[in-house]
């Protein structure tokens, strides 16, 4: 098994419409409670580009108990496949994780 393999969540891939902007939740019970110091990058995979800035132009996620919620996701190119990674440290822990969104239409 592959080390990204292990950071990936386990729905694996998600799908989105160019039309939807949709705020993604992280439950981080696996690794433990109370996250912060949460950030999040986009890449696409076309060419592992940074496209945080257009996908996200409000980077702000928010913590609720053990559940991360993202800031919406938006603004997605119709054919091309997005990795999101989250960083969040959990006492004196920094873990990441990520989940790729397919945009579809």
């Amino acid at each position: 098994m592959a080390v990204t393999d292990i950071l990936e969540v386990k729905e694996k891939l998600q799908y989105q419409t160019t039309d939807e902007e949709i705020a993604y939740s992280i439950t981080t019970t696996n690794w433990g409670s109370s996250p912060s110091s949460v950030s999040v990058k986009a890449y696409d995979e076309r060419d592992e580009s940074d496209v945080t800035s257009t996908v996200y132009p409000t980077n702000s996620p928010s913590v609720s108990g053990d559940v991360i919620t993202l800031s919406v996701l938006k603004s997605l190119t119709k054919n091309h496949i997005y990795r999101i990674e989250v960083k969040f440290t959990i006492g004196s822990n920094v873990n990441e994780c990520y989940f790729r969104v397919k945009c579809i239409k």
